[in-house]
């Protein structure tokens, strides 16, 4: 059974901001990472922007979201030359309407984050598919083939 996405307006790297509602009835792909210029996360974002002209072709629009500022986006797109535009999500509250933000451990310490996790969302704001706990390799190209066939 799908459910409708969570709507939010969120400030997106280039200056303005971006309200999920307000992109119907484009499919939309929002795929939430944990943090700029990490090694998984750079290869996500360089994976998601080597496809992009492929889903701009297919109609989808595509955003990353992190709890990272705008001037960290701003910073890991220029160095990393990644043309897919990212989404702040500082008070995390839009990871938690997706239910992405978790806890998680690392060198033995337990702290709030985001889970790496995709959602395609259809043209009637409907959640269409979903990934949690995302393997970086390859995901990109089966996100674009889910969203393609929307």
């Amino acid at each position: 059974m799908s459910q409708t996405a969570p709507d939010f307006t969120l400030p997106v790297t280039g200056g303005t901001d971006v309200t999920l509602s307000a992109l119907r009835p484009a499919p939309v792909v929002l795929f939430f990472y944990p943090r700029d210029d990490t090694s998984g996360c750079t290869l996500e974002n360089q994976d998601f922007t080597a496809l992009l002209p492929q889903f701009e072709a297919a109609g989808i629009k595509v955003f990353g979201i992190s709890a990272d500022s705008l001037a960290s986006h701003d910073k890991f797109m220029t160095k990393k030359d990644l043309t897919v535009p990212l989404l702040s999500d500082g008070d995390a509250k839009v990871c938690k309407s997706f239910g992405v933000w978790k806890e998680k451990k690392m060198y033995g310490k337990t702290f709030m984050g985001i889970e790496r996790s995709t959602f395609v969302i259809d043209g009637d704001g409907l959640i269409a598919h979903e990934w949690r706990k995302v393997k970086v390799p390859g995901h990109a190209q089966a996100v674009l083939d889910a969203a393609r066939a929307l």
